[in-house]
């Protein structure tokens, strides 16, 4: 068991961090040497696809399952080994006309439909909940798991609004619009990496 203050205090300073890397990597975008602009930092960035899965989902799969949880991870493997030109692509044709977002993104190949646009923002939103639910749940069952004493149940949770996971929720939105959202512009450099780094890597 660790005390309550030791945990708060790592994640705190661990936000932080995240908090000083992104601002420097935004400084370095800044002065025309994106650190993001880089067919190496781009391809890891996509290791986020194994984060909450990996921990709170493959190993328990596989203890009661056996090898049955590899297709999770098989089917974007081999979907990755087109997608240096898939990508590639997808990337041209954001630059050309300034596309921010899967929805304008497929309403760009379809006539500019609004209509489908609203439809596939929608889709991603009901799509992406639960993912988003799944790591806040994750981030909530450490924390107990890591102030618990040992054999002891966990402390019964108070309501939404004095729940620890509420304010990491609210860290991570910050973030995201901070170092996210407010790029309106696909053609900023710290957007997507450049056509010729993902065309020679």
């Amino acid at each position: 068991m660790l005390a309550a203050s030791l945990v708060l205090g790592t994640a705190a300073a661990y936000l932080l961090l995240l908090f000083a890397v992104a601002a420097w990597g935004d400084r370095r975008a800044r002065q025309g040497r994106s650190v993001v602009g880089n067919a190496w930092v781009y391809a890891l960035s996509m290791a986020v696809y194994c984060t909450a899965w990996t921990y709170f989902g493959s190993v328990g799969r596989a203890a009661s399952g056996g090898i049955w949880f590899l297709p999770i991870y098989l089917g974007p493997m081999l979907a990755m080994t087109l997608a240096w030109l898939v990508l590639r692509k997808m990337i041209r044709i954001s630059h050309h006309y300034r596309i921010t977002s899967i929805a304008d993104f497929v309403a760009s190949r379809y006539g500019q439909s609004p209509l489908l646009a609203g439809l596939v923002t929608l889709i991603t939103v009901v799509g992406i909940v639960p993912y988003i639910a799944l790591q806040l749940k994750a981030i909530a069952s450490g924390y107990a798991v890591l102030t618990t004493p040992l054999g002891a149940a966990p402390a019964s949770r108070g309501p939404w609004w004095q729940d620890g996971t509420l304010a990491v929720a609210l860290a991570l939105a910050g973030f995201t619009m901070v170092f996210g959202t407010r790029h309106r512009d696909s053609s900023e450099p710290d957007m997507l990496p450049s056509t010729d780094s993902a065309e020679n890597g």
